[in-house]
């Protein structure tokens, strides 16, 4: 993996560019948004761009990719490079974007860190970022090519037109789509917990893609479900994206789709499950539930979940019917702000300490990091061991890197 000498110079000055790389990364962007505006405005998210998550998510993998390799030199972190291929591929980025990172990050980097960066130092940081690209590379050829086969793609382009063929309003703020290719081929494969990536076409002519977890899986269509983001709910402004689609799209409507990715997804096997959610969250363990269900699973399955209240618990239903078909299966549900009599241990935030939680246990955890970082640890405590807790976070990935 890393040279020797390069290891070194990697360990002594990891602390001053880790230090440095909340300035490094927003200067970056800038001198690539200014010299590729295209990226801005039809790949990258324009929101997080402007919240500073993806920028937050970008120094972290950087950092995370380096630390693991002085940590163990031999090996590579693939289950980080797995999760940010998945994410790469999804929204369409391509080998040769690549070096336009390399060229203005490390412009970046020299014009933060200035005389600090010696020939030496810039050697190895650049061996860093290669062996980090051409791994990612590699993995996301490979996904491209999978997908791509199984439908009879081309794999330098998989985003195909799909039909709206109806929506749903589950709650006041989440609509469920249901979408068949337009173009008459068979549908995609895809696993309970993964996303697909939609790219629309916003007024002022900008292609945005946003990424929704499919919320269920029935015959000849794909379901996925958004949710309104608003600037009361998200902190900063309303999600342009979400709100274009609840206003504009309709049953009949065409819109472009990317192939089913994510590397969190419903594994086959017989031991205990538990699928933990909060807000939005539920869309992938719904989807996983009702595979489950679909399947006459007799597997011991644990579903909990958090809302603000009954009113914005979008597939409430769908978690009762789906529970009760399940021959071992018990659903654990915790409102903040519960609407009429509501039990007194549900009311809160979610709280597994007042859950069984089987030994053997599988998890799957999907919502905002706050409750991510919360549940795992109730977990920990409650004795899953850490590679048997997996993930899925809405927008960049803040938590990569850490033991997660």
């Amino acid at each position: 993996m890393l040279s020797a000498k390069s290891a070194e110079v990697v360990e002594a000055t990891l602390p001053v560019v880790g230090g440095a790389i909340g300035d490094i990364t927003p200067l970056f962007y800038e001198k690539m948004f200014a010299a590729h505006p295209e990226l801005l405005r039809d790949l990258f998210n324009r929101g997080n761009q402007a919240n500073g998550s993806q920028r937050q998510a970008l120094a972290g993998s950087i950092a995370a990719f380096a630390t693991a390799l002085i940590a163990a030199p031999d090996s590579r972190p693939d289950a980080l490079l797995a999760r940010i291929a998945h994410k790469h591929v999804s929204v369409g980025i391509t080998n040769d974007q690549y070096r336009i990172v390399h060229e203005h990050l490390f412009a970046a980097i020299v014009e933060v860190l200035g005389e600090a960066v010696t020939p030496e130092v810039a050697a190895a940081w650049d061996e860093v970022y290669w062996l980090m690209a051409n791994a990612l590379i590699a993995i996301e050829d490979r996904l491209r090519e999978e997908s791509a086969a199984a439908q009879g793609l081309d794999p330098a382009d998989l985003w195909r037109p799909y039909t709206v063929v109806a929506r749903h309003q589950e709650t006041e703020d989440v609509t469920t789509y249901l979408v068949r290719p337009a173009d008459g081929k068979p549908l995609p494969p895809a696993a309970p917990g993964q996303y697909v990536s939609v790219r629309a076409e916003l007024p002022d002519g900008a292609h945005q893609i946003r990424q929704y977890s499919l919320s269920g899986a029935p015959d000849g269509v794909l379901q996925f479900s958004v949710k309104r983001a608003t600037a009361e709910a998200a902190g900063g402004p309303d999600g342009e994206v979400s709100n274009h689609l609840h206003a504009t799209l309709r049953a009949g409507d065409v819109l472009d789709i990317a192939p089913p990715f994510g590397d969190v997804a419903l594994a086959d096997g017989d031991g205990p499950v538990l699928l933990a959610s909060a807000g939005i969250g539920n869309t992938p363990m719904t989807a996983m539930l009702a595979k489950l269900a679909a399947t006459g699973s007799t597997r011991r399955v644990v579903t909990v979940h958090g809302d603000r209240d009954q009113l914005s618990h979008a597939f409430r239903a769908d978690l009762a019917q789906l529970t009760a078909k399940l021959p071992n299966a018990a659903a654990h549900v915790f409102y903040e702000q519960p609407l009429g009599d509501w039990p007194a241990d549900r009311t809160g935030l979610v709280d597994l300490a007042t859950v069984e939680v089987p030994a053997g246990t599988t998890a799957y955890l999907c919502g905002p990091l706050p409750f991510l970082r919360a549940v795992r640890g109730q977990l920990l405590t409650a004795g899953v061991p850490a590679a048997d807790i997996h993930y899925e976070v809405f927008g960049p990935d803040l938590w990569l890197g850490q033991d997660a």
